[in-house]
């Protein structure tokens, strides 16, 4: 098993930046995929980016791409997500997962952050 913790959310103005980490507590960190996901209010949690195991495939959602960045360091259990040219609707808590196997659905996320919020001022 896993535990996360997610950091660094906050307020932030329309094209500003913030770079999201999540910590990862177990030995088993660098055999996950990792995931982050976002849930506005009265949406339904969505899909961010995903990172497999070693980094070697990455996926976006369309909304981000070109604007966000997933990224790792196994050998300090961290996941990160760098954001940047952040929108209104960009708005959310974002929330860090982790799956022994391969995913981008969040259904099939086994473990989960508490999650951190991300506000983007018009």
């Amino acid at each position: 098993q896993v535990q996360l913790v997610e950091s660094g959310g906050g307020l932030v103005h329309t094209g500003g930046s913030l770079r999201l980490s999540c910590a990862a507590t177990g030995r088993s960190f660098n055999t996950y995929t990792m995931g982050w996901f976002r849930q506005a209010i009265g949406k339904e949690r969505e899909f961010v980016s995903a990172i497999t195991s070693s980094g070697n495939i990455i996926r976006y959602a369309d909304s981000v791409k070109g604007r966000f960045s997933i990224s790792r360091d196994n050998a300090k259990n961290t996941l990160y997500l760098q954001m940047n040219s952040l929108k209104p609707e960009d708005t959310a808590v974002y929330y860090c997962a982790a799956n022994i196997l391969w995913s981008t659905r969040p259904t099939l996320f086994d473990y989960w952050g508490q999650g951190t919020q991300v506000t983007v001022s018009s």
